[in-house]
């Protein structure tokens, strides 16, 4: 394995979104930045492919809503500099009982944050929306400002972006080591790397490069259609399966949207990693402070992606985070006893 002299500010391993936004915003700070991905480019491996990923501000927490109002402005940032649509204004409608109590959550979270939206009673619900089929007393909750973000296109933008603002991109490299030191040394199947700052963003595989550091998160991986993942994609025994996945869909296009017909067929398969709750893990190694680590997204972070990857630079460079990381934290999880660190 060939050793590489270049001494890197930061190296990002995983070149999903998250990965991508921290070494985009390393990148436009004019550090000199490498991005590792594991598999060979575009690939649809793990959580960030696909065609389209929601985009709102409708959050039952506060801090989720405060970071999308930058999330959108980043967003619109990295359009007008490619010169290329990555997201599209539709609204989001939630559907939900009367007395639901996660609808007046988010309700109440949206006045707060003076999002603008609108609820929907019952009856305003059946006219403004005819084609959907109600159940009794169902109400409706319209994020104005939610919509549709391009997911493959805006990574390949991201990669792009990234190569034009200095930064290096190489894939079809595995990271095989990590060596902590100073500076942090990473062995990939093709050469050897140092940097002064590693952010570890890899998904379902986190865990693995975590384990000889002396760290286990409590992190779930997690299967949308397909329980056929290759064994080394595999974290954790529980999957969700093709049935399960097809079943929620059609049951609820049947009951909501007569008109339409579900196709599962067009469904592709993509992993996440759960935390125990919800939220995601933006922190440095309890051990190795020149460590930082995204994980955890919880099938939620790719709207998010642009402000946690702004809040990964910044751990990363030893800057004060831009939010409040409280309900980010590792020490959050009790249970991470001396077993797992």
């Amino acid at each position: 394995m060939a050793a590489q002299k270049v001494l890197y500010d930061a190296i990002v391993i995983g070149a999903g979104i998250q990965g991508c936004f921290t070494a985009y915003h390393l990148a436009k700070h004019k550090k000199r930045v490498l991005l590792l991905e594991q598999f060979f480019l575009p690939h649809s491996r793990g959580s960030s492919h696909g065609q389209s990923r929601i985009i709102r501000r409708a959050y039952p927490e506060d801090f989720y809503t405060q970071m999308m109002h930058e999330c959108y402005q980043i967003w619109a940032q990295l359009e007008q500099e490619a010169g290329t649509q990555l997201h599209r204004q539709t609204g989001l409608l939630m559907l939900g009982m009367k007395e639901n109590p996660e609808l007046k959550t988010i309700q109440a979270t949206l006045s707060r944050q003076g999002v603008e939206h609108q609820y929907l009673p019952s009856e305003d619900l059946k006219q403004r929306f005819p084609n959907i089929r109600l159940a009794g007393g169902e109400v409706g909750l319209l994020d104005k400002s939610g919509g549709v973000l391009y997911a493959d296109k805006a990574l390949r933008v991201l990669q792009d972006a990234i190569r034009q603002l200095g930064g290096t991109v190489c894939d079809g490299e595995k990271v095989i080591e990590i060596k902590p030191v100073l500076p942090v040394v990473v062995g990939t199947t093709s050469q050897s790397y140092q940097t002064k700052s590693l952010i570890i963003t890899a998904g379902p595989w986190t865990n693995r490069l975590l384990r000889p550091l002396g760290l286990e998160l409590p992190l779930q991986v997690c299967y949308h259609h397909g329980n056929n993942a290759d064994p080394e994609e595999r974290d954790c025994p529980t999957a969700f399966s093709d049935i399960q996945d097809v079943q929620i869909l059609s049951h609820f296009v049947r009951d909501h949207l007569p008109d339409l017909e579900p196709e599962p067929a067009i469904m592709e398969r993509c992993m996440y990693t759960n935390t125990p709750d919800g939220h995601f893990i933006l922190d440095r190694h309890p051990k190795h402070a020149n460590i930082v680590i995204g994980a955890g997204f919880s099938g939620h972070g790719f709207k998010l992606a642009p402000v946690v990857g702004k809040i990964l630079y910044e751990l990363s460079m030893n800057l004060t985070p831009s939010y409040d990381l409280t309900p980010f934290r590792i020490s959050r999880f009790s249970g991470l006893g001396k077993a797992h660190l």
